[in-house]
């Protein structure tokens, strides 16, 4: 599967700050992925998916995750998606990132602290998916699924986008996985958080003009930015 260069006609200080931005971003992710899991009311279709591999391979969940990004990373061969380099962090890191945070916040916590764990996860991990899709790097494996997908077949992308959440959370409930008002909470919510962050975290990088010479600054738009899991 071939992978784009990075190479970027950037100033030095915007490509610094894509790069930190890329890195906060994954770290982020990460965290929001532990404060909803550790909020044990439920999570996210694709965490479904990863608890219940998770328990029934005895694997840790960071790992699971890293697994699921590299199969799904996979699928993108057959519909001839090219992965950038924010689609490899983002498969590699943010399985360690998430396991990181878990390590780090305690488990049987007071139903009242696990609430605010779990809206505090969702809007951090909204603004992490702005965050990574704003340095302008590459969607996450996910993200780069739904919309190669839509691209190759036509289907409307929202009919993509939820016959693929529908599909890893039943497997991920069958096969152990946390299902609670937590997941209907960030199916509500992820939503329109994401499309406050998106926007907000966009990265202004210099318009080039066909010589290759930098033009007026603009705020790209992040292409295909679903707001789903990364």
């Amino acid at each position: 599967m071939p992978i784009r260069r990075l190479r970027t006609a950037d100033p030095a200080p915007v490509f610094a700050r894509r790069i930190v931005q890329l890195i906060v971003g994954l770290y982020l992710y990460g965290l929001g992925i532990a404060l909803i899991v550790r909020g044990e009311l439920g999570v996210a279709p694709w965490d479904v998916l990863a608890q219940g591999v998770a328990q029934q391979s005895g694997l840790g969940f960071g790992a699971v995750t890293v697994i699921i990004s590299a199969i799904v990373l996979l699928l993108w061969i057959p519909i001839r998606q090219k992965p950038g380099f924010g689609t490899l962090m983002n498969a590699l890191l943010v399985g360690p990132f998430a396991d990181l945070s878990l390590w780090l916040i305690p488990t049987g916590l007071d139903l009242w602290l696990r609430i605010v764990m779990l809206f505090a996860g969702i809007v951090v991990l909204a603004a992490a998916t702005g965050l990574y899709i704003g340095a302008h790097f590459g969607p996450g494996p996910r993200d780069g699924l739904m919309t190669g997908l839509h691209r190759r077949t036509g289907i409307k992308i929202w009919i993509v986008r939820t016959a693929l959440e529908l599909t890893v959370l039943v497997t991920g409930f069958l096969l152990g996985g946390n299902v609670g008002i937590g997941t209907l909470a960030f199916a509500l919510l992820i939503g329109p958080l994401c499309g406050i962050a998106i926007p907000m975290f966009a990265v202004r990088r210099p318009q080039t003009t066909r010589g290759g010479r930098p033009d007026r600054d603009i705020r790209r738009p992040a292409t295909g930015a679903t707001p789903v899991q990364a």
